[in-house]
């Protein structure tokens, strides 16, 4: 099946679709999704992605990432990545976007805006092996410590929400726990 992504102008309105792989080399700016599990302890769901992956194989990230389809609402697209890549349902907030720039290997580039959304559940991820190679749960002044000392460990645009949106995601936490 032919992936597509959906291609935006700067305030994420869509102006047309691509071959995902096609937009990555070309580094057009796209629409993407990321999601963060947290549980009722406050540590956050990980995952390392599949050795396979056309980007970024073996590094951490959050929980689940990826596009949403044409014609498919962002919200229902993380949806469904989140139950085909861990198995997973959880009501999802969209909690902020940004937009970024990454050169990744083999001369492809994620330029996104990356619609973030946190879910808040104690559900163990049933993940599957074709997208993810393992998950943990981690404690999140932990794991923003070890991304600031090993960067190279984790993808791009998780290096940026751990260090540049950490205090946002923190404070978008405590207002869902009220």
């Amino acid at each position: 099946m032919l992936e597509e992504v959906i291609l935006v102008d700067a305030n994420d309105m869509a102006i047309g679709t691509m071959e995902k792989i096609e937009a990555h080399e070309k580094g057009l700016l796209h629409r993407a999704f990321s999601i963060l599990l947290v549980n009722e302890r406050g540590e956050m769901l990980i995952q390392q992605r599949a050795l396979e992956k056309y980007h970024s194989p073996g590094l951490w990230t959050n929980a689940c990432c990826s596009h949403p389809r044409p014609e498919e609402s962002t919200i229902k697209a993380a949806n469904r990545r989140l139950k085909e890549e861990l198995g997973i349902s959880a009501t999802l907030t969209e909690i902020f976007q940004f937009t970024y720039h990454a050169e990744l290997e083999d001369g492809l580039i994620e330029h996104e805006i990356d619609h973030v959304f946190l879910g808040i559940t104690n559900e163990n991820p049933i993940i599957n092996l074709t997208e993810v190679m393992s998950c943990k749960w981690i404690n999140m002044t932990d794991l923003k410590m070890d991304v600031i000392a090993h960067p190279e460990k984790y993808t791009a645009w998780f290096n940026l929400l751990m260090v540049d949106y950490f205090s946002s995601i923190q404070n978008k936490l405590k207002h869902e726990s009220k």
